[in-house]
């Protein structure tokens, strides 16, 4: 089978974007390629893996990648690799612990989203503000309403660490891909734990300062739907590091999956490998 080679270079997500009253639109780019994934849908891809990766950060080899696309120099140096990042309610900046303060101060102190999202039931979760609606999509919601607005992301950690007393903070990835979640009414949601959690929201506000905590009462749900023909039955997964060839007819992209009638691959997975995607005949 031969095939034609649309783009080629450094692997990194796919760019989502929403569209109103359709489905949301995919690009990959490599290179200095952006190629339209919706318009490869019931094609027979194939993507290969050249054998090479380097680091997202500072652009050199690495034989191994470490937090999706970094080298471990960067992994272990860079504030954006630390397990606050994971979990920041256990802000590094706040214990005097944080590998780069001058970074912290511009992108962890700025505003935070508070959200619930549907992508495989009920979640709550976090994003800077400048992320709406990217976090939402990456992660194949089908439904997401932001709930809070926070001074910073230490203070949307512990938000969140209080809401997932009652609401999952994780999505499963394999119901994800099995078909379309069931749609909830996010906002009877939001205002079951606002009712829940009342005091120790209000006494959260008043440790960290008067507006420090904004409750979004009166925020809307936005829908998302996503480009996929058909679900597979059974969940099986590529793995580049297992097999750098990956091909199989394309039946959907959601969330940063691929899911193809040969399996899925989750595309963030291999930031920073280098790559080429091509169409066969």
């Amino acid at each position: 089978m031969s095939g034609k080679t649309l783009a080629e270079g450094q692997l990194n997500k796919m760019r989502i974007t929403p569209v109103s009253g359709a489905d949301v639109q995919y690009h990959l780019e490599l290179g200095d390629s952006a190629v339209c994934m919706n318009d490869l849908l019931g094609k027979q891809l194939q993507l290969q893996w050249a054998g090479s990766i380097n680091c997202t950060h500072c652009g050199r080899a690495t034989k191994k990648s470490f937090s999706q696309g970094y080298c471990y120099p960067c992994f272990t140096r860079l504030a954006q690799c630390d397990s606050c990042m994971m979990s920041p309610e256990k802000c590094h900046f706040a214990a005097g612990t944080c590998r780069e303060p001058e970074w912290a101060e511009q992108v962890c102190f700025s505003d935070h989203i508070v959200y619930l999202a549907n992508s495989s039931g009920l979640k709550v979760g976090i994003t800077r503000h400048t992320q709406v609606p990217t976090r939402w999509l990456d992660q194949g919601a089908a439904q997401a309403l932001p709930i809070a607005r926070v001074r910073n992301r230490r203070l949307s950690g512990l938000v969140e660490d209080l809401l997932r007393q009652q609401v999952a903070d994780k999505t499963n990835w394999r119901a994800l891909l099995k078909g379309n979640a069931v749609l909830l009414d996010l906002e009877a949601e939001r205002d079951k734990l606002f009712a829940q959690f009342a005091q120790p929201l209000a006494a959260l506000e008043q440790q960290e300062g008067p507006g420090s905590v904004e409750l979004l009462n009166n925020a809307a749900v936005v829908d998302f739907s996503y480009p996929v023909s058909e679900y597979p039955s059974k969940i099986s997964s590529h793995n580049l590091d297992k097999n750098p060839l990956v091909s199989g007819r394309l039946q959907g992209l959601k969330g940063q999956y691929l899911i193809l009638d040969s399996g899925v691959i989750n595309l963030r997975k291999f930031t920073s490998y280098q790559v080429s995607l091509a169409v066969m005949d």
